[in-house]
């Protein structure tokens, strides 16, 4: 029996990265109904440890585009957005009935971090619904104090990720990425580690294909090199003093 895929399903599966935009802006009325969209994403604890900084000044698109690494798209795309997690709230929240706020641990910037992530792909296929297109951008990370200055976050509040968001340029559709095998990613009842080798062997070949066709052979690495590589060099060490500082003096 032919299973029909209902559009959502169609919408997640057809994702890819959009860092080309036309010079259109984008309506307030669908950026308002996309961003009440988003509002609707599971929460723990209905904690909603998230805030949204909604950017369009040019001049401040510039600044974050400097510290997200000089990536232009940040710069050139109508809307940015800087999806926080967000305690400040909890904070005063806690005030108001005489309570303390306790986030000495790792777990309060893990539910800020998954409830940030959660609303940040809402918004993805929220604007992706009315035909926008976007890209995440954690070199947002990069610098969290200068983020923190610029968008005055107060404390409590820490930078997750950055969203551009636009009307894609059709004539400048990228490439889909494959996504890894199955046999890696989904394991009935209990982990299968025995599976996972011959699926990365599998992906690096499926990769190495990706990547040498879409640079004529100017790149023919597979998966786990890129990645090997990448994660082998310690990232954004400042951002465990920013968190602190920020009031999660993490045990």
């Amino acid at each position: 029996m032919f299973l029909k895929k209902p559009e959502t399903i169609e919408l997640i599966e057809s994702h890819r990265s959009i860092r080309k935009f036309l010079d259109r802006p984008i309506e307030p009325d669908v950026l308002e109904s996309i961003l009440h969209a988003a509002r609707w994403a599971p929460t723990s604890h209905n904690m909603q440890a998230y805030s949204v900084v909604i950017v369009k000044n040019p001049e401040t698109k510039r600044k974050l585009s400097e510290v997200c690494g000089d990536q232009r798209y940040v710069r050139e795309c109508p809307v940015f957005l800087v999806v926080c997690a967000d305690f400040y709230k909890l904070r005063l929240a806690s005030e108001m009935h005489g309570e303390t706020l306790a986030v000495e641990e790792l777990e309060n910037v893990l539910v800020g971090s998954v409830d940030a992530a959660l609303v940040a792909q809402n918004l993805l296929l929220g604007s992706r619904a009315y035909g926008l297109g976007g890209v995440m951008i954690g070199g947002i990370r990069n610098d969290a104090q200068a983020v923190g200055e610029l968008l005055k976050l107060p404390e409590y509040v820490f930078p997750v990720m950055g969203m551009c968001l636009g009307y894609p340029d059709p004539d400048k559709e990228p490439w889909q990425k494959p996504r890894m095998p199955v046999q890696a990613v989904f394991h009935e009842e209990t982990y299968h580690t025995e599976a996972v080798p011959a699926a990365l062997t599998e992906y690096d070949e499926i990769m190495s294909d990706y990547y040498t066709r879409r640079t004529d052979g100017r790149r023919t690495s597979g998966w786990t090199e890129q990645l090997a590589a990448y994660i082998s060099k310690p990232r954004r060490k400042e951002l465990t003093e920013f968190i602190k500082k920020q009031g999660f003096n993490l045990k």
